[in-house]
């Protein structure tokens, strides 16, 4: 049946029940309100997708989360972060060798209804959803994106694949024993397992609902989380209320409470109550600092990750950052360095900058990048761009981590032209014969300004401004799109990891990782992927650390990447709504804990 047609019938059925039953009484008045409850996110930019096989971007992964289950999620207050079960009913049984998880699922849990159900109502999720789910990764068909988290790790997956990836043929490691119990069989050992069914890639969809919605599925998704999709379309999102939500009452010491760290936020009204707590959630794609800010004020959003280009009137000072008198009544605000970092990657499946096949070529194109990084002036991006608050470190071992070596020293990241000429002397390389580079971006303003700064920084070693050019794209999307397909040669974005385990950031230049997969430089170094094969079976450890910054220093060697830089994010949100919000690994999942605000709306679920 038509949206239109059945949103017509379900006002119809709201206008006529109370006349036929006589009770005026609405969910909501049950709950303690007569109107909807309403939280408004701000997002700077646009999700590419809501199906969970290809959200490959912080944005997307956010409101999948909500639509869909996942096995596990992380506590919503715990810091450190800390893990929890979610569809599970408590953390995997693992047989002594390390290699089977046996996993159960709640039951009586229910899809959302749709038309792609008999009848229309959602069935029962069982653990085969959870077979089907992880499967489509590796359909060929499918160009999914999270095949990266679980690729060469459960027995028979790739041979499935190589097959054919034929649905209803078994795949050894990937089992559903009964309706509620999941049978994972890994080739080698994997402690980061559990961190993965974390993720949105691994949210658990009904069979039924991608056959019936097909390519639109990512449009027109079906799950069984806390809420369900009522719009989405390029100016923003909004999810309803799921009334169908299994009720869990907030346990906030199990949740991680602690009255010293979140008393201010007077969470402690949200204890016992059944997420989620807000009927409505909007979210505005937003992708404009200054149009974001504005709706901001205007208070058309009660949450925004503040532009650096307002952090001069947000905050009262730097260090520590403090809110300034003009918002401390109204607002409350978070300081956040982020798990995760800002890098520039070579595409070095271009032969222009990257590997080639003439060994002279080849050191010739190694001496250009490694040339590049050294003109390139980390601690002036940091004064522009992030307003002196980034914490610049060399490498891809973030400072959030565990790993994090703070006496690394930042050699690598300190700016060294009379080091960078030295190297494009040595190897013949001047103005006339320098490459054409082409940097990447999305078409916002910051976006530009970084790239004009990059140029700049490169002027400093002689390369023309006329060889260093734009590769701009309308959206986000459309910029990882191109990146993902190898067609962009220097491609600037920022990783936030999906776990607290720096295995998620060594990850990122593991050879087979490559695109389509997380390593947007396509990197290929025979000792770092061997170190990686080996320390991905290993418990955090000084042995395994110690394996990480032999990687990280591989990688440094190579000059694969231009890294790196920790934002410090300044989080803003209503004193009226109660939340603690996150962007880092909780991501979404905090959408269901938010108590937002009464509002009327002509779009009230």
């Amino acid at each position: 049946m038509p949206v239109h047609i059945r949103l017509v019938l379900f006002l119809a059925v709201m206008v006529l029940l109370p006349l036929l039953t006589g009770c005026r009484e609405s969910p909501e008045q049950i709950d303690g309100h007569s109107e909807p409850i309403v939280y408004r996110h701000a997002f700077d930019n646009a999700p590419t997708t809501l199906d969970p096989a290809r959200a490959s971007d912080f944005y997307s992964q956010a409101i999948v989360v909500n639509l869909f289950d996942t096995l596990f999620r992380y506590k919503y207050l715990a810091r450190p972060y800390e893990l929890a079960p979610n569809l599970a009913t408590n953390f995997p049984l693992i047989s002594a060798d390390g290699l089977i998880y046996t996993i159960r699922i709640k039951s009586g849990v229910r899809f959302s209804a749709d038309p792609s159900f008999p009848g229309g109502q959602g069935r029962e999720v069982v653990a085969a959803d959870f077979v089907y789910s992880i499967k489509r990764h590796f359909d060929p068909t499918m160009l999914a994106r999270g095949a990266w988290l679980w690729q060469g790790k459960i027995a028979g997956l790739e041979e499935w694949k190589a097959n054919g990836a034929h649905y209803d043929e078994a795949v050894a490691g990937l089992r559903a024993l009964d309706k509620q119990t999941i049978q994972i069989q890994l080739i080698k050992p994997f402690p980061q397992l559990v961190h993965t069914l974390t993720q949105g890639y691994s949210a658990i969809i009904p069979q039924e609902a991608v056959e019936h919605y097909g390519e639109a599925f990512g449009i027109n998704p079906v799950g069984s989380g806390p809420y369900r999709l009522k719009r989405f379309d390029s100016s923003g999102a909004v999810l309803a209320r799921n009334k169908a939500f299994r009720r869990e009452a907030i346990d906030l010491a199990a949740e991680g409470y602690d009255s010293a760290s979140h008393g201010y936020l007077e969470i402690e009204q949200v204890e016992g109550r059944f997420p989620p707590l807000s009927d409505r959630i909007e979210v505005e794609f937003i992708n404009q600092d200054a149009a974001r800010w504005n709706a901001f004020l205007a208070g058309e959003v009660d949450f925004i990750k503040v532009p650096v280009s307002q952090f001069d009137r947000v905050l009262a000072s730097r260090k520590p950052p403090e809110l300034s008198i003009e918002f401390s009544a109204t607002h409350h605000m978070r300081a956040n360095l982020e798990s995760g970092f800002v890098h520039t990657d070579f595409n070095m499946d271009d032969p222009r900058i990257g590997y080639h096949p003439d060994p002279d070529q080849d050191a010739r194109n190694h001496a250009l990048r490694c040339a590049i990084n050294k003109a390139f002036d980390w601690q002036r991006r940091n004064e522009i761009f992030f307003y002196g608050l980034g914490r610049v470190f060399p490498g891809v071992i973030p400072p959030a981590t565990p790993e994090y070596d703070p006496d690394a020293g930042d050699g690598s990241v300190l700016k060294d032209l009379d080091g960078a000429h030295r190297l494009l002397s040595t190897f013949g390389w001047n103005a006339d014969y320098f490459p054409v580079l082409e940097y990447g971006f999305p078409g916002s303003v910051t976006d530009r300004q970084m790239f004009e700064q990059f140029r700049s920084f490169m002027a400093d070693i002689g390369y023309p401004q006329d060889k260093i050019r734009a590769l701009t794209y309308a959206t986000f999307g459309d910029f990882a799109r191109a990146y993902l397909n190898r067609e962009v040669m220097l491609v600037t974005q920022s990783w936030i990891m999906d776990y607290p385990d720096a295995e998620n950031t060594m990850q990122l230049f593991f050879g087979p990782n490559a695109t389509p997969g997380t390593n947007t430089a396509n990197f290929h170094n025979e000792q770092y992927d061997s170190r990686y094969r080996t320390t991905a079976q290993m418990l955090p450890s000084k042995e395994r650390t110690a394996l990480y910054q032999e990687m990280n220093t591989i990688l440094q060697q190579d000059c694969a990447t231009i890294s790196g830089l920790s934002r410090t994010l300044i989080l803003m949100w209503r004193k009226e709504v109660i939340m603690l919000p996150d962007r880092d690994f909780l991501g979404g999942y905090f959408f269901r804990f938010v108590q937002g605000t009464t509002a009327r709306s002509q779009d009230a679920p």
